[in-house]
């Protein structure tokens, strides 16, 4: 399997592209994902950064619910492709007119939720969570707030008055796990739990100025939080990958290294000096 992976290069703003090759050998997927770490320790950074477990756990935590998705899924049918019309070519007669393409803007540094303040609500966010504060007037009460949430859409406003927000949101959510509730009856605060949570929201409802993800900062890892399996599994990981980059031997290794002295102290009488060992 060969995979061409983006790099950050730290003396350019461009990407490197290089290549990463490895079989996967589907009875030991853990010797592939070793060699993703061993790629991504040896050509950047990311392992380092205090945040690296958690980005990976949510990464394996998403993969696991796509599954469970596309499992649901499996049954229905497929959505047809809209067929594309040929453009017609112009008589060498008639003037070419090109549209020219709107400038988009830059993005901009996100605020210390790695969200943004805008007019009428702001917003921060973690890789699995949007949070939505939108002030309203002192005594306001729940039965006047109008709330409506769908995977792909928010609305939320007064009763009598126009929507403070009502648009596409940037990212699905999972409308079973949101919720809202009024902070001192003067702060409405949603929260949004993302279906992909691996992944930094650009900003809250489409539309909106977005935000550069690239100088968002993580929340530190927090490994009590993951579930046993997953925790072991992010754990053994980094473990490797730090023996690794300091020339010693891995947890695996150091499994072999356990089981060849125990044999050799319950055989004694026989010789090892010259033996040729490979872990």
């Amino acid at each position: 399997m060969a995979i061409i992976s983006e790099v950050e290069d730290e003396s350019s703003t461009r990407p490197r592209i290089l290549p990463f090759r490895a079989t996967l050998d589907s009875s030991n997927p853990s010797s592939f994902l070793e060699k993703v770490f061993d790629f991504l320790g040896e050509q950047s950074d990311f392992l380092k950064k205090p945040f690296a477990a958690e980005e990976i756990s949510a990464a394996v935590r998403a993969a696991k619910d796509k599954l469970r998705t596309a499992e649901k899924k499996a049954e229905k049918k497929p959505v047809e492709k809209e067929s594309v019309k040929p453009a017609m070519a112009a008589s060498s007669s008639e003037p070419i007119q090109v549209e020219e393409k709107k400038q988009e803007a830059a993005p901009i540094a996100p605020n210390k939720g790695n969200g943004y303040v805008l007019e009428n609500y702001s917003w921060v966010q973690t890789l699995q969570e949007v949070t939505v504060n939108i002030p309203v007037p002192t005594g306001t009460k729940a039965r006047s707030v109008v709330y409506e949430i769908k995977k792909n859409r928010l609305k939320l406003g007064l009763k009598g008055q126009d929507p403070i927000i009502d648009g596409e949101l940037y990212r699905s959510v999972k409308p079973d796990d949101c919720y809202w509730n009024i902070e001192d009856q003067k702060m409405i605060s949603i929260l949004l739990t993302k279906q992909d949570q691996m992944e930094w929201w650009k900003c809250c409802v489409k539309g909106e100025p977005e935000i550069d993800t690239q100088k968002v900062e993580p929340e530190n890892s927090k490994l009590a939080d993951l579930d046993p399996e997953t925790r072991s599994t992010v754990e053994k990981m980094m473990f490797d990958q730090r023996q690794k980059q300091m020339g010693l031997p891995t947890s695996d290794e150091l499994q072999k290294q356990d089981i060849l002295k125990k044999f050799m102290s319950q055989h004694s009488e026989m010789d090892f000096s010259n033996a040729k060992i490979n872990y």
